[in-house]
């Protein structure tokens, strides 16, 4: 979603909404990891249902890395993939399914493309303008005498190719189909797991596929309205696409986002500096004899997550508004408060120019909305439609204060201009005017392992006086020399502009500040008048229908595939006038593109070895119909902001008409490859030998039935849907080849697949946007009251740590804490592992919390000080052997719990470590007795 710093907003406003992930980590033993057991309970406290992976978020940080060397080929990152697949599921530890869904053909429609083009366009140039600038400073290194280690000559990755109808998606469907098959042969944990893959031959974004999911099945009469979701993605429209289901048990995962992280220079492979910094200087010994010097400063990506749930409670306090002309409905103003969101960008429609979510724009429009919805006599939205009447109030209302919003913004700038530059100055005032060099030079503390000899100390005392005193009548920056070196009287030099403190700032020709600032953009963006009506309302009208697209795609599904912003930038909210009879209906019947037909409208020509050659030519031919569509250089208007990626690519929009008649001279030259992946493909499901639906599926293909049947949700926890035999199946004793080279065929093969679809409804059907009947709302987790401090009788409110409100604050006493102070001395100042335990009294201390990490050393560390039985009590449940049978459903954590009377074992938690090893398989694995 284009709103970057809206998880930022949302962490620090609600910030009981975040729980950090509990992860189980493999035994080692004799340098081999052991498998971890996740048909376990999680170790979490709660047992979800059904998870859902936005495989999109997984791919790239897989196959290009920020923090850590990338794959050096693709098998490697098909491994890395699996690996990233296998943590998520050991955390998460889903009993009923897995969706995994990856960005389809038309990975969005028309609107959706746009930013495709945009993004891909920007990575080719961005990669283009660093390789030339990575070259031009190398040479200039080597040239002054630098070292630098040999240039490595190998292909730059384009991440380009992770777009549906490559043939590195292609490959991916296969690889990811083995994993699956792998899984529920060896897994534990996999065994009565329903898998679904939707990967990039069907249609739809991979966030809106599984809300399709999600939307059809609560349709169904068999639907649990207690299922426990959680959706694994870090785009910030989850969230949104979360509370639009109005499911009360949804949780997101996702990593979490540490800023800064040290990253080595690409030229000298060395950390502290960028490429632009490098000076080719010698590497530093790293370590006694060198042993870290392939090692990177790098600890594992920690998972948190976003319980939804918390998140309804915030907002039901929040929104909630008394003396209502109508009845006041939570589920209607939560879906009023995602449509505001949308005001302040997302991937379909550029946000507002005075709606700024860093300036506290949602905050607004939710005050604003407070006080309007008197007026309005209703709900803006409902099941994913807009009442545009209503919503003009509420535009027209923020159009009001336009101005004083953007003279606001000006000083705010202003102001922080003001502060950044007297901190330079600061700075450079505080600076030592000369440090010694050589044996006196300052040194980090503990780099020197013995203490040096001075030599020659009255000589080296004399060089330092004689330099104090030069510099002290030489480096006055208001005193000239002569050329004989002695100060000269005749004035001061000119500092160089180098030397200012400002920085340079990009010109801004709009002014929103300033009187008339309408007329300039209209003008400077738009290139016409503010005069000009006419223009201005299609620009209204065309945002207009955005809202209500883009509010109907996340509630019901996708209503046209065609339509699309045709504009850089959005009207002001002043503009909404007389927008209540704007039409609002959309083009039915509308077809998405083939795969090949969306790489020709989002990659730019630096891309098209993607392509096939005469496809490519339509790209680089100068007499190609549609040579306009991929310029060589575009310009980037930075729209106000600071650096590019956060400005508009000035790109040309595809005429889809002029596109699909070039392609028809094409699309005759095809192989009979290409022409399979750009044809549009299905869903497909998979089981294990030991579900309930896998005999069903069995007998169909044992049939040859090759109509569609319907999927006995009594079989599947409720699942309903049409399955239909695949020609590309996994089948029970029959091998599955392996397309990871260093991965071996699994040749007693127990698991089946099978071409699944949703259930279908007619094209007007509307998903109602509601809470199901017998669907029970989880037990609330903030404190009582309208934010007080304290509950009503009087007790201070302690926020909730995980996901179990019944957990025991844990403390220790005073013998421990004298065993953890001999091994963890207090005067380090709370950086180590025991960094959480505070004294006996000390709970007020704002290091006072639970002790969550670290914890499975306590007993060990105190077992002489006290018998090793009287820590540890009954033993939980949750570290006890589960017995059910092969249908039966998980107990469910929270009764776990109550049947423990609330136990608490310090060590039933472990500390994230390192990074975890795709498990090599002998040939014997499928005889093991892991199949319980």
């Amino acid at each position: 979603m284009g709103v970057p710093a809206f998880f930022r907003w949302l962490s620090r406003k609600y910030p009981s909404i975040i729980v950090n992930c509990v992860e189980e980590k493999a035994k080692e033993c004799n340098g081999v990891k052991a498998p971890i057991d996740t048909s376990k309970p999680n170790p979490n406290e709660v047992e979800f249902d059904n998870l859902y992976l936005d495989m999109n978020g997984i791919i790239h940080p897989c196959t290009h890395p920020e923090d850590k060397p990338a794959p050096k080929n693709e098998d490697e990152m098909m491994v890395a993939i699996f690996e990233y697949i296998d943590r998520i599921f050991n955390i998460v530890r889903p009993r009923r399914l897995l969706y995994m869904a990856i960005d389809g053909v038309v990975s969005a429609p028309r609107a959706k493309m746009n930013q495709q083009r945009s993004r891909r366009f920007r990575a080719s140039k961005e990669g283009m303008e660093a390789a030339e600038e990575k070259q031009k400073i190398r040479q200039e290194i080597l040239a002054k005498g630098g070292i630098l280690p040999p240039e490595e000559v190998k292909e730059r990755f384009d991440s380009n190719c992770i777009t549906p109808g490559t043939e590195f998606m292609d490959n991916l469907a296969k690889c990811l189909r083995y994993y699956i098959a792998d899984r529920l042969n060896s897994d534990p944990g996999w065994k009565n797991l329903t898998v679904i893959l939707s990967d990039a031959s069907a249609p739809g974004e991979g966030e809106h596929k599984i809300m399709d999911y999600i939307r059809r099945q609560r349709a169904q009469p068999n639907h649990d309205p207690n299922t426990h979701h959680c959706l694994c993605g870090a785009d910030a429209d989850l969230i949104m696409l979360g509370l639009a289901t109005h499911e009360p048990n949804f949780t997101i995962i996702r990593e979490e986002f540490k800023p800064n992280k040290p990253k080595p220079c690409s030229l000298c492979n060395q950390m502290g500096h960028e490429v632009k910094d490098c000076q080719g200087l010698p590497r530093e010994k790293q370590g006694k004899h060198d042993q870290f010097a392939d090692s990177l400063p790098m600890a594992e990506q920690e998972f948190i997550f976003i319980r939804l749930c918390v998140l309804r409670e915030y907002l039901e306090r929040e929104l909630t508004m008394a003396s209502l002309p109508f009845t006041f409905d939570f589920e209607r103003s939560v879906d009023d408060w995602v449509f505001m969101c949308f005001f302040v960008g997302n991937d379909f429609l550029p946000h507002l120019p005075s709606l700024e979510i860093r300036e506290g724009a949602i905050d607004r429009l939710v005050n604003i909305y407070k006080n309007v919805v008197h007026k309005t006599g209703g709900y803006l939205t409902e099941s994913g439609f807009v009442n545009l009447q209503r919503v003009q109030m509420i535009m027209l209302a923020v159009g009001e204060v336009e101005d004083s919003i953007f003279k606001k913004r000006k000083d705010d700038d202003d102001n922080f201009k003001r502060r950044q530059k007297e901190k330079r100055k600061r700075m450079k005032r505080d600076q030592p005017s000369f440090i010694p060099g050589g044996q006196f030079s300052p040194q980090a503390l503990g780099n020197r392992s013995s203490p040096q000899a001075i030599s020659n100390p009255r000589q080296a005392a004399f060089e330092m006086r004689m330099h104090d005193r030069q510099n002290s009548t030489t480096s006055s920056p208001n005193t000239s020399l002569n050329s004989d070196g002695s100060p000269s009287l005749a004035g001061g030099i000119k500092r160089k502009a180098e030397d200012s403190d400002s920085e340079p700032e990009p010109e801004d020709n709009i002014r929103l500040w300033e009187t008339g600032w309408k007329q300039r953009y209209y003008k400077n963006k738009f290139d016409v008048d503010a005069s000009d009506e006419k223009f201005r309302r299609k620009v209204v009208q065309s945002y207009v229908e955005g809202l209500c697209w883009v509010l109907r795609y996340y509630y019901q599904g996708c209503a046209s595939w065609n339509w699309y912003y045709p504009f850089h930038y959005a009207p002001f909210a002043s503009d909404f006038e007389g927008i209540a009879d704007m039409p609002s209906d959309f083009e039915k019947g509308s077809k998405p593109f083939k795969p090949l037909e969306q790489l020709m409208g989002v990659f730019p020509a630096a891309s098209g070895n993607f392509l096939p050659p005469t496809w490519r030519k339509l790209m680089t031919d100068p007499e190609s119909s549609i040579i306009d569509f991929y310029p060589e250089d575009f310009a980037i208007d930075l729209n106000g902001k600071k650096y590019a990626w956060q400005g508009v690519a000035l790109l040309p929009f595809v005429d889809e008409r002029r596109l699909r008649a070039a392609l028809e001279e094409v699309y005759p030259d095809l192989t009979p490859e290409e022409s399979r992946r750009n044809s549009l493909g299905g869903d497909v499901i998979f089981v294990g030998k030991h579900h309930p639906l896998c005999d069903f599926i069995v007998e169909q293909y044992k049939t040859k039935n090759t109509e569609a049947v319907d999927m006995p949700p009594e079989l599947c926890h409720g699942i309903q849907g049409k399955l239909t035999l695949n020609e590309n199946a996994v089948l029970p004793d029959q091998t599955v080849e392996s397309p990871v080279p260093m991965l071996r065929d699994l040749t007693q093969n127990s698991a089946v697949s099978i071409s699944f679809k949703d259930p279908q409804f007619d094209e007007d059907f509307v998903f109602k946007a509601v809470v199901l009947p017998g669907a029970k709302k989880p037990a609330p987790v903030l404190k009582p009251g309208d934010w007080e401090k304290t509950n009503n009788d009087g007790r201070p409110w302690r926020p909730q740590l995980g996901f179990n409100r019944d957990r025991k604050p844990v403390h220790l006493d005073q013998s421990a804490f004298r065993t953890l102070g001999h091994t963890m001395p207090r005067e380090r100042g709370m950086p180590g592992m025991y960094a959480n335990a505070v004294p006996l009294g000390t709970y007020g201390s704002p290091y006072a919390r639970p002790l969550l990490s670290g914890q499975q050393q306590i007993p060990k560390l105190l077992s002489n000080l006290r018998p090793q039985e009287s820590w540890r009590g009954p033993t939980p449940l949750f570290q006890q052997t589960p017995q059910r049978t092969a249908g039966a459903a998980p107990l469910l954590a929270w009764n776990r719990m109550l049947q423990s009377q609330n136990q608490y074992q310090p060590s039933q938690y472990q500390g994230l470590g390192g990074p975890m090893v795709y498990p090599q398989r002998p040939e014997d694995r499928m005889d093991r007795g892991r199949q319980v």
